[in-house]
């Protein structure tokens, strides 16, 4: 099929481009950008006169539910709410159920998400079986299954050996280690810890569940020479050390939700469950650390943390409530949001959500490596077509994903997605 796209405005993070042009996709792929040939005869055409045509929207972290909580999200409904919002690729943790241990569950996998012809879908695969942090998993069968990283998820590793032996084995065979860092024992709590834990009587995880962690991570680091990739740190303490430890030169990359950037501990309010999210929120300090390294490049992308939540599992008392909240679809206004609030230009505000994620990922990405993230001639049409200047207000039950709870009910943010392309395929047309 051959699509034509007219009068856009194409902004490209990764080059630099900025100009207002066509881009005229085939086979799935850019044929032309800027001016194209008057020889081109287009199946369809778009008008994007006022949009901005960007390269599709890469998720670092987005749980799907499948296999074992279909009850909580579906890989039909959560794959439309990631083109709904402009996400084109997404990688999704190995906390499933069964965990993503064995290379069969990885194929089962991709083989559905490939037919429903809408996001790519990229899995990391369990660290150790079952997540269970005790032996290690089978990592060369699972990367020929098409996972890109091995991961516990939100499950930390209680035995330092076994961390040992992970990042050795991975650093042999040029595997990347995705951790978020937390102390086994530390991190055991429900909020921050800080004046409003204790005030609403909440177990506390301290900082240093967080830093000691990351102290642990760095020393393994410099004895196996392993790729590790930090998933959604939480602190200002925890940034300094993250900036330090690239300043030393250490192989790191690392993320942060949208939750943390825009949120802290006081919009609990009176045990607001919607706010119980993995890692917690913590103080308006943290927040503006996060907030700071991001526009400085320390962190190196914008995640939307997607964790679509069962109904039963939220109405319940705040330390008993599942921690998670939809985010697929809130991912581009919400880094909108924090460009303009930041100061950051539109290119770099874009970055952390499509060439920055691409770049962590690097040749996992395999025949996207080279245009993933990117508009580029002869590049996979992977595409956002969105309207910076039109708001939105976030309603749930509008939202195309199963779970139906955010923290952020009732904002009104900028910038409406209104059509979403994967390889030259349209798959999300506002209506």
């Amino acid at each position: 099929m051959k699509v034509l796209i007219k009068n856009g405005r194409l902004l490209d993070p990764a080059t630099g481009r900025d100009e207002l042009g066509d881009v005229a996709i085939a086979a799935g792929r850019i044929v032309s950008l800027g001016k194209v040939s008057p020889d081109f005869h287009a199946n369809r055409s778009i008008d994007a006169s006022g949009l901005i045509v960007a390269p599709g929207l890469v998720d670092l972290a987005a749980r799907l539910r499948e296999p074992g909580h279909e009850h909580e999200g579906m890989l039909e409904s959560e794959m439309a709410a990631a083109v709904a919002g402009g996400v084109t690729s997404l990688v999704c943790p190995p906390d499933t159920d069964p965990p993503l241990d064995e290379p069969g569950l990885v194929e089962m996998l991709k083989f559905r998400a490939r037919n429903l012809n809408q996001s790519h879908l990229y899995p990391l695969g369990a660290l150790t079986r079952n997540l269970a942090g005790e032996v290690l998993t089978e990592m060369a069968e699972l990367t020929e299954a098409g996972c890109v990283g091995f991961s516990q998820a939100d499950v930390a590793l209680a035995d330092t050996m076994v961390m040992q032996r992970a990042l050795l084995y991975a650093s042999t065979f040029g595997y990347s280690v995705w951790l978020r860092p937390q102390d086994f024992h530390l991190g055991k709590g429900v909020a921050a810890s800080g004046a409003l834990a204790t005030r609403l009587g909440l177990s506390g995880v301290p900082v240093i569940a967080e830093t000691i962690a990351l102290h642990t991570i760095f020393e393994l680091m410099r004895v196996t020479g392993a790729r590790v990739h930090l998933c959604r740190l939480s602190s200002a303490a925890g940034i300094a050390l993250v900036r330090a430890a690239k300043a030393e030169g250490l192989p790191v990359t690392c993320d942060v939700s949208v939750n943390q950037l825009h949120l802290t501990d006081m919009d609990i309010g009176y045990f607001n469950a919607a706010m119980r999210l993995t890692p917690p929120l913590r103080q308006q300090r943290d927040r503006d650390a996060i907030r700071a390294a991001l526009a400085d490049g320390t962190v190196d992308a914008l995640v939307s943390d997607h964790t679509p939540v069962d109904e039963d599992m939220k109405n319940l008392p705040f330390a008993e409530a599942e921690p998670g909240a939809t985010g697929l679809e809130l991912l581009l206004s919400l880094a909108l949001k924090w460009g303009e609030e930041q100061g950051v230009g539109l290119g770099k505000t874009l970055a952390a959500v499509t060439s920055e994620p691409v770049r962590v990922l690097g040749d996992a990405l395999g025949s996207l490596a080279s245009s993933a993230g990117r508009l580029v001639e002869g590049g996979v049409a992977d595409l956002c077509l969105f309207n910076v200047s039109e708001r939105w207000t976030v309603q749930p039950a509008a939202l195309k994903s199963q779970g139906k709870h955010s923290p952020f009910a009732g904002y009104e943010l900028p910038g409406r997605v209104k059509y979403t392309l994967v390889a030259g395929h349209l798959a999300y047309e506002a209506t």
